[in-house]
């Protein structure tokens, strides 16, 4: 019998799914019972578990049902809620109430709120949230391991007028863009050849993940060349502006099942929770289900990581250029980390890693600055700080309300040329990035601007799916 057939029978999702899944395997191969057989053992399962308890073959089921029931009614919000700071003002009323129900959980130690902070599922997207024992599938994020990377190029600015066919057709030949998105020959790396049996889905996915490795996704993903402006003396360069290529995205298709995955088995298991915290259901890091979420998102980082790798390779190589410094970091992820004398794992769902002096980069949009920061290390913010500028408005409002024409004037204006993107990813539908930058000056240390003059996103119609 498939899991399809037993759910149809009343069998719960999580636990019990996956006891009634081996014991009907056992039943059918050493006491060969027939599937009408079967479907009357579990339907009587199902409907009286406590009589079934001693059951040879489906006592298992019966206490994983008994379990899940005693569970419903076992939630205890904390006494008081886990403390949260928030940097930023005007953020959406929604983003605020999620974060206060993060804190409500009794994993929750502490959390912040970014100041390009929206609405997500269960945590908001600019949510920071530290837990104890446990993980949140939902708070990490729907791009699991979502990521950007800088190339700082040996050649010069004025590339960009000069040479600007040269990089377009870089772009358009050396990226793929958009849900399903693959080149015809297979993009080669070590990420491939390590362990993706680490859970059921990475393994079952792992051609797939191949076919997509050097690719980007849809949404607010990109890849584009700009102007890098140093100020002083840093990351072992001399003052001055230089050509850069910086880059957007994540896991791809396989992270988003490996996401889809692990989130409904956390809501599956934790049945007991409210319905406003229905998205915040965590599994237990010392669980068989937490082991294997937990190294399948290691494994989705060390994708998205070779993902961007090989962007910026192939796209290097098709120049003849040569990189002199590279930059990047993750956002949607969980750390295990350090604070307040206690180990915890950090969530940081569209937020940087900013401890003391680590490296990170902020983008604003495809027509706005975005920064290169060293981080400060401020112990509020969970060594966080903002991913991006954050979104001003919904993909849906900024579609009824800005026509491409809208667009075209404002990046004209700045000097970029984009080959490709949705409307719903124009300029104006996101924050003013340097209104967020002025909110974090205590979490990160602007040392680069970077200015974009040739972007390519996923083509209009190629929408995100999802928690993005």
């Amino acid at each position: 019998m498939r899991p399809k057939e037993l759910i149809g029978l009343g069998v719960p999702r999580g636990e019990p799914l996956e006891v009634a899944v081996e014991a009907v395997k056992t039943a059918a191969r050493e006491w060969q019972m027939k599937k009408g057989a079967l479907r009357q053992a579990i339907t009587r399962v199902v409907k009286d578990p406590a009589g079934h308890r001693h059951d040879e073959l489906f006592g298992g089921l019966a206490e994983a049902l008994i379990a899940l029931k005693s569970d419903k009614s076992r939630f205890v919000a904390r006494t008081e809620p886990a403390p949260y700071r928030q940097w930023g003002e005007d953020l959406e009323p929604g983003a605020i109430k999620q974060m206060q129900n993060a804190c409500a959980l009794p994993v929750s130690i502490r959390g912040a709120l970014m100041p390009d902070a929206h609405l997500g599922y269960g945590l908001p997207i600019g949510g920071v949230l530290a837990t104890e024992g446990a993980v949140i599938p939902y708070a990490v994020g729907m791009d699991i391991a979502c990521r950007m990377r800088m190339s700082i190029l040996d050649w010069p600015v004025s590339a960009l007028e000069r040479k600007r066919k040269a990089l377009e057709n870089a772009l358009e030949q050396e990226t793929r863009f958009g849900v399903g998105a693959k080149f015809t020959a297979r993009r080669q790396h070590g990420v491939m050849d390590e362990n993706w049996s680490v859970s059921r889905v990475t393994k079952s996915a792992k051609d797939t993940a191949w076919g997509q490795l050097g690719t980007s996704g849809s949404g607010n993903h990109f890849v584009e060349f700009g102007t890098l402006t140093l100020d002083a003396a840093d990351l072992g360069l001399e003052p001055g502006t230089y050509l850069a290529l910086l880059s957007h995205s994540g896991s791809r298709g396989t992270g988003a099942e490996v996401a889809r995955f692990y989130s409904r088995l956390a809501m599956d298991r934790r049945k007991e929770l409210p319905k406003e915290l229905m998205h915040l259901a965590w599994l237990d890091l010392k669980s068989e289900a937490g082991q294997e979420y937990w190294l399948a998102m290691e494994l989705m980082g060390r994708y998205a990581a070779a993902n961007h790798e090989l962007i910026h390779r192939h796209v290097i190589a098709a120049l003849g250029a040569e990189p002199l410094v590279h930059v990047e970091n993750h956002h949607n992820f969980a750390w295990q980390e350090r604070h307040d004398d206690r180990e915890v794992i950090v969530h940081r769902k569209g937020a940087t890693p900013a401890g003391s002096q680590t490296l990170g980069v902020i983008p604003g949009s495809m027509g706005t600055p975005g920064y290169v920061v060293r981080g400060k290390g401020d112990p509020d913010s969970l060594n966080s700080a903002s991913h991006g500028a954050g979104r001003l408005m919904s993909r849906k409002a900024a579609k009824a309300r800005y026509t491409w024409q809208d667009a075209k004037r404002f990046l004209e204006k700045r000097g970029v040329r984009v080959l490709s993107a949705g409307v719903d990813e124009v300029p104006m539908a996101y924050k003013d990035i340097d209104t967020v930058m002025a909110a974090q000056s205590e979490l990160v240390a602007p040392i680069a601007r970077f200015d974009p003059k040739l972007v390519k996103m996923a083509p209009a119609g190629d929408g995100p799916r999802g928690d993005k």
